[in-house]
């Protein structure tokens, strides 16, 4: 009697399949984890900027125009660019622009300073859906009309 080597076609097969059905449910799951990195990363580099602004807003009693005011630069982050929007007195937005390296590109992460303090909103690009559990918390999107 010969003494069996190796594995039979049969039983490879089922452990293609097996290694299949682990993936259709990993790979999603892992690029939900990646939009939700992307964003959580985009949101703390601007949220990094909010006691710095509120400094200069307190020593200039206006919202900043410019980022090395603050002690930043537009390229803080591999993933997108960030920006100073100027309101009215000490009112403003700091907003994060992601780019072409994010999986969220051409959507915005949003820090808007009012009266009442600040607000984070996460602008998705037209036609990306993204989930509310997918934002950092105190970061939403903003209402429709």
């Amino acid at each position: 009697m010969n003494k069996q080597q190796g594995f039979t076609l049969i039983e490879l097969m089922i452990v293609v399949a097996i290694i299949g059905v682990l993936s259709a449910f990993a790979i999603p799951a892992y690029k939900n984890y990646i939009v939700k990195s992307d964003i959580a990363s985009g949101v703390a580099t601007a949220r990094g900027l909010l006691t710095n602004a509120d400094l200069y807003i307190q020593e200039n009693s206006n919202f900043p125009t410019a980022l090395d005011s603050i002690g930043a630069g537009s390229d803080m982050s591999a993933l997108g660019t960030i920006s100073l929007i100027a309101g009215s007195g000490a009112a403003g937005t700091i907003k994060f622009l992601f780019d072409e390296k994010s999986v969220v590109k051409g959507s915005d992460a949003s820090f808007i300073r009012s009266t009442a303090g600040w607000k984070c909103t996460f602008t998705p690009k037209a036609g990306l859906e993204i989930d509310e559990t997918a934002l950092p918390k105190g970061c939403n999107k903003p209402a429709t009309i």
